[in-house]
């Protein structure tokens, strides 16, 4: 999953969404019971910078939103702090 939603994002590029779907679509042709999981992942991409959530052009926490998200590439992997 992460491998997937990662692919998408570095394939549209900088300032290009995709729906999560679309890779649960890659993943399997039953692909909605994936779907929570997916967000999961998502979320953790996010945490890490990979990936930037998003809801009628708003960030929001992958987890958080109800309803369609999509899904950008996020600025980076975050440092920890020292």
């Amino acid at each position: 999953m992460r491998a997937a939603l990662l692919t998408l994002a570095q394939e549209r590029g900088t300032g290009k969404s995709f729906c999560p779907s679309e890779a649960a679509r890659m993943l399997a042709a039953d692909w909605r019971p994936l779907m929570p999981q997916l967000r999961q992942v998502a979320a953790q991409l996010q945490d890490e910078g990979l990936l930037q959530a998003t809801q009628k052009g708003h960030p929001v926490h992958p987890l958080a939103a109800r309803g369609p998200i999509r899904l950008t590439l996020g600025s980076g992997p975050r440092r920890p702090l020292p």
